[in-house]
């Protein structure tokens, strides 16, 4: 510090003399927390002279400088003088603020049933501090606390602290690093001392969805007495708690909501918010739901759209459809909520808002939780931040205590992982619920970050309808008994106010109970749906065996060809991906095969060159796993990114390839989600390895391969699965074929597995090119992206199409085939290469490149020269158990001519997927290719 600054400094700082303790004491109170303490102090510390070129200090060092400054004469002497007694009383004060900031919570009155057993915290008593009944009509600067102007008795202070900090509302956000943040929250919380001033019409309003509410579960409960429903009851402000959640966004710009859910309180979100007609609820109630092309699912399972009017304008809701796999919906609706934004081109988040809601159990047992906010603020999966809402009855979802279900204090300390806000609030008091609905939606539009709302509450009933709570939990139950409703608290409260007559209560109880009886729609803010911008109506009633434009001119692939090869010359890539490249260009001009990773990229290109979006997310879906796709190019100079995909022309359509979280489930199920919200494009999952789809299965089982037949949900989703034999040991071999054949029926999705880059080219544009929005699974080869044989034509590309199955491409005499063998993949390669290798003559090789739904007539035509033919094989790597052989056998009997044998050739059935010693791989892999073909066993 220059000598100038250092004498002003000393003009008119407490920093000398007698004053060296209490600086101590207020430097203590900076470094917990730099906005406890007042801004004058705060600029002090910020430009202390041993503070240098903005490195840390070691706090020892700042303490023997104060300390160095009580011994310094002429620094005494400069100092003006004041009593330590009131100063260490000052940063005291200081301190009991930091604290109910920090631990104010932990005395919220949170629980409706006043049933918690609260820890008590010392630091919130003004007498751990040193503060007497003496001190309390004195006036102490507040620092940064922000109520009630820069001083404060300190009786109105510790008033407005409990207030704040230990009334209804319990808030936590001193985790949070971002000092922006936490200044923005306390400005919001603490001037209204935790709970806003609404008027009459606000109260009416929040009355009104808490007799909704209460009135349709009592509807529901007596005219289908034990029916299931999993009630709201004990949890009713989650309803008025929505409506302010989407006035609010309205009200700032919002255009669409996505709400994802599981059952509790689903049926009343239906009629209460999205205004699902109750008499539809009541036919599927009562069994009388017409009946669709699908299965179905049960009530509290489905979703719903609609828009729903406020201040700002229309708001498009949808309810994303659920299993019972509670939390993997959230991936999912922010998928969707993705898709949106994309479509909007809305890159702040703000237009499209997701809003999630919880159990207390689930939200801190389930790990999609984690990985869901894990994505929050990741590049190819963020959306603006999403509302978090945790139903938290108390119990859990059957019979669970908390401490039997989690291993923290609260069951929204996961959400601390990300430093989101946490907002716990007593279910029992509405308006403080109506408050944190309109400050989470202000801080999410603020900070496009997660928030999560802690609506502390209770289960009325069993885990449903029919359960017997009082069996384990008999105290909670006997007090449940005795709780009057939320509705007939507020509405007492209401009326001693005078805000509201008793009459008045009464006629909106009868008003809604007549709107029920009606069976229409009983949200007045209910409109039509104009909001929504996706048409579904050119996907829908759709065969497989459409036509579909497959070809396309030869001048406009070798245009693309050229342009997927380029490379700016101001882009040093690294020597293999410039080999690459430099191979890609020879394959542009047609002195080179097309390879796997060009007709791939080339697939792309003719989408968006056609305005299609392309969407593809994966580990290492940027390079490829295996070092063959390289879409994203990395300047080895500085690092910068270049993607010749998206500099195909300017009207091309949008393409992110995104290398994702290390996570499988999540990330599938936002995939899912995105291509369940954006027909149009190319959406893509890519495995890294495809037995990692494991993790996600629950995705692959509720939703993929079931949403159609249960919700009437289409969904385009690709999956990519990396797959093939080549001794890498269980783990890194099989993608699980078996699996998916297993789920496929009614014709709910594709499984394929191509065999060259031309049927990779075809396969990918003819999901997006026939208007067909099923999902599409490959069993995408590993060892195929640079085999040898392996190879295509432009031609090919240019002319041809997918072909479900290819027949012989040896010319074989017909006559004299007395076997023929079926397979799919890599096989097919060590087939041909031994048949050619031994010269046998006598057997035909077809490969079946989609295996579901099975190509029935393109195999009764391959198989026209083959009708003399009593001997067919299907060969295939994966063990017996495995593969294609079980789901798939049926289809191969219907193939053959009648009375012709199908016979195995592959692996033993096996528990495990693959072996891993390679030696043994190798003696299997001859053995079932000699089996094929008939060789004997010392024949390679």
């Amino acid at each position: 510090m220059h000598q100038g600054t250092m004498k002003a400094w000393l003009d008119t700082s407490h920093l000398g003399g007698a004053n060296a303790s209490y600086v101590e004491d207020m430097y203590e109170a900076y470094l917990e927390d730099p906005q406890s303490i007042p801004e004058d102090w705060l600029v002090v510390f910020e430009t202390l002279p041993i503070f240098r070129d903005g490195q840390d200090t070691p706090h020892s060092k700042v303490r023997d400088y104060f300390r160095s400054l009580a011994t310094d004469t002429q620094h005494q002497r400069a100092t003006r003088l004041s009593d330590p007694e009131t100063d260490a009383k000052q940063v005291k004060v200081l301190q009991l603020i930091n604290a109910h900031r920090f631990r104010g919570h932990q005395h919220a009155n949170l629980d409706p049933l006043g049933l918690w057993k609260r820890e008590q915290v010392a630091e919130l008593d003004p007498a751990f501090h040193g503060l007497t009944e003496g001190d309390m009509d004195r006036e102490f600067n507040t620092g940064s606390f922000a109520y009630g102007g820069e001083t404060l008795k300190l009786r109105d202070l510790v008033k407005a602290l409990k207030q704040t900090y230990c009334g209804s509302l319990g808030a936590e956000y001193m985790h949070i690093t971002d000092t922006e943040e936490k200044r923005w929250l306390q400005q919001y919380i603490e001037p209204a001392l935790g709970q806003a001033t609404f008027d009459e019409h606000k109260k009416r309003q929040i009355l009104e969805g808490l007799n909704a509410a209460e009135g349709m579960e009592k509807y529901l409960g007596a005219k289908f007495p034990g029916a299931k429903r999993f009630s709201l009851e004990g949890g009713d402000s989650l309803i008025p708690m929505m409506r302010e959640l989407i006035y609010r966004a309205g009200e700032s710009g919002t255009k669409e909501v996505v709400v994802g859910m599981a059952h509790r309180g689903r049926l009343n979100v239906l009629i209460n918010i999205l205004g699902k007609k109750p008499g539809d609820l009541f036919d599927e109630f009562a069994g009388k739901q017409a009946a669709t092309l699908g299965s179905g699912d049960v009530k509290y399972h489905q979703g719903f759209s609609s828009d729903f009017s406020t201040p700002g304008g229309n708001v498009h809701l949808a309810l994303a459809f659920n299993p019972s796999h509670l939390e993997i919906v959230n991936p999912v609706v922010m998928g969707s909520v993705r898709a949106r934004q994309d479509r909007r081109n809305c890159d702040d988040g703000k237009q499209v808002l997701p809003i999630t809601i919880h159990g207390d159990s689930a939200i801190a047992g389930q790990g999609v939780v984690q990985e869901t906010f894990n994505m929050s603020q990741a590049r190819g999966f963020k959306v603006g931040g999403s509302i978090r809402i945790v139903v938290n009855n108390q119990v859990g979802f059957t019979t669970s205590n908390p401490q039997d279900t989690r291993s923290t204090p609260y069951c929204t300390d996961i959400a601390k992982m990300v430093q989101a806000p946490i907002l716990h609030v007593n279910g029992d008091d509405p308006e403080a619920v109506a408050f944190v609905a309109q400050l989470a939606v202000d801080y999410r539009n603020q900070f496009k970050r997660d928030i999560v709302i802690d609506l502390v509450c209770y289960r009325r009933h069993g885990h449903n309808e029919a359960d017997e709570p009082n069996a384990t939990q008999p105290l909670m139950y006997q007090k449940i008994k005795k709780q009057p409703t939320t509705r007939k608290l507020y509405a007492d409260k209401l009326i001693e106010q005078g805000s509201i007559d008793a009459a008045s209560v009464t006629e909106m109880i009868n008003h809604y109970r007549d709107a029920l009886d009606k069976g229409e729609c009983v949200v007045e803010e209910w409109r039509p749906m104009t909001e929504h911008s996706v048409d579904w109506s050119p996907y829908i009633g759709h065969q497989w065996d459409d036509e579909y434009p497959a070809q396309l001119a030869m001048d406009k692939v070798k245009q693309l060809s050229d342009k997927i090869s380029y490379i700016p010359d101001s882009y040093k890539v690294q020597s293999r991906v410039g080999k690459i490249y430099k191979d890609r260009q020879a394959m542009a001009a047609g002195n080179k095969p097309v390879d796997w990773g060009f007709a791939e990229t080339l697939a792309y290109a003719t989408l968006l060159e056609d305005g299609h979006r392309v969407r593809l997310t994966g580990q290492d879906s940027g390079r490829g796993t295996f070092f063959h796709r390289h879409a994203v190019l990395h300047n080895q100079q500085d690092a910068t990114t270049y993607m010749p995909l998206r500099n195909l022309s300017k009207e091309q359509g949008p393409i992110e390839i995104t290398d994702s979280v290390l996570s499988e489930a999540s990330v599938m199920a936002f995939e899912y989600g995105y291509a369940t919200a954006e027909p149009k494009g190319l959406t893509i999952w890519e495995a890294q390895f495809g037995d990692f789809a494991n993790c996600a299965q629950v995705v692959v089982d509720q939703f993929l391969s079931s949403g159609e037949q249960k919700w009437g949900r289409l969904c385009g989703l690709t999956l990519l699965l990396p797959h093939g034999y080549e001794g890498q040991g269980p783990e890194h071999s099989s993608a699980r074929l078996e699996r998916y054949l297993q789920m496929c029926a009614d014709n709910n999705m594709q499984v394929c597995v191509p065999s060259t880059p031309a049927q990779v080219y075809h396969m990918l544009r003819r999901q997006v090119v026939r208007p067909m929005r099923r999902p599409l699974v490959v069993m995408s080869p590993k060892s195929l992206l640079r085999h040898p044989m392996a190879i295509s034509s432009l031609e090919e590309l240019a002319n041809g199409s997918f072909q479900n199955v290819i027949g012989e491409i040896d010319e074989l005499d017909h006559s004299k085939v007395d076997r023929v063998v079926f397979c799919s993949g890599k096989v097919y390669y060590d087939l041909l290469d031994a048949r050619r290798k031994n010269q046998v003559n006598n057997v035909a090789i077809v490969r079946v490149e989609q295996l579901y739904p099975f190509p029935h007539q393109e195999m009764a035509k391959v198989l026209e020269a083959y009708q003399h033919v009593t001997d067919f094989v299907w060969c295939q790597e994966e063990p017996q158990n495995q593969g294609a052989w079980y789901c798939s056998q049926h289809h191969f009997r219907i193939a053959v001519p009648k009375g012709a044998d199908l016979s195995y050739a592959g692996r033993e059935a096996s528990a495990s997927p693959a072996v891993g010693y390679p030696a043994l791989h190798v003696k299997q892999q001859q053995g079932l290719v000699n089996s094929a073909l008939n060789l004997s066993s010392d024949k390679e």
